[in-house]
């Protein structure tokens, strides 16, 4: 039986993640991440020539994945107004209940450098506007109940980052960060914007 090998610079990147994402940038050095993938530092370096630039591709391959993940939530699902907002909730946090650390990384993009955070912000905010667009024209046309569209889309970035951010106010409420707990959130969520988009 043959196994698949993953190229070095995928296994970085997939190491980077998780401990990133669970320790923090700042508590994880370039040798560590090269001891865990099992590769020499010099190894590490040809890929990603520092910290900042492996921390950047980190966030850009998240943001990635989250764009993937989304267009084919929409493309799997009816033209339902409601049903289009379920899937892409459904979508955002599945990578999320598979890879909690990704959940981390979304603490750490508040504590990049400037140019770093900028460059995501500019991919995520493309991502937004494209959300509250969809939702003011669903709003015009009847099939969701009148608000603002920005704050909806703002309001469901707010939640999914509360929990990365602020861990600590969920589980003064019994909120678990587990595979459990991350389904129970995201099923509230589904439910809540159901509830409050309904025309």
């Amino acid at each position: 039986m043959s196994t698949v090998r993953v190229p070095t610079r995928l296994r970085i990147l997939a190491v980077a993640t998780d401990l990133f994402g669970v320790r923090g940038v700042d508590s994880v050095s370039l040798d560590q991440i090269a001891s865990e993938v099992g590769v020499a530092k010099q190894t590490l370096l040809y890929w990603f020539p520092s910290k900042d630039e492996l921390l950047e591709a980190v966030l850009l391959d998240a943001a990635n994945e989250l764009t993937v993940v989304i267009e084919a939530a929409l493309r799997a699902t009816s033209d339902d107004a409601l049903d289009r907002i379920d899937a892409v909730v459904r979508a955002v946090f599945r990578p999320a209940v598979r890879r909690p650390a990704l959940l981390g990384l979304v603490r750490e993009v508040s504590r990049m450098p400037g140019d770093i955070g900028a460059r995501l912000t500019d991919q995520l905010q493309a991502l937004a506007a494209r959300a509250a667009h969809y939702l003011g024209c669903e709003m015009d046309a009847g099939h969701l109940r009148r608000a603002d569209p920005g704050l909806i889309a703002a309001l469901c970035y707010a939640t999914v980052t509360g929990i990365a951010t602020e861990p600590a106010v969920l589980r003064i409420n019994g909120w678990q960060p587990s595979t459990a707990g991350l389904r129970s959130l995201r099923d509230e969520l589904r439910a809540f914007l159901r509830a409050a988009l309904a025309p």
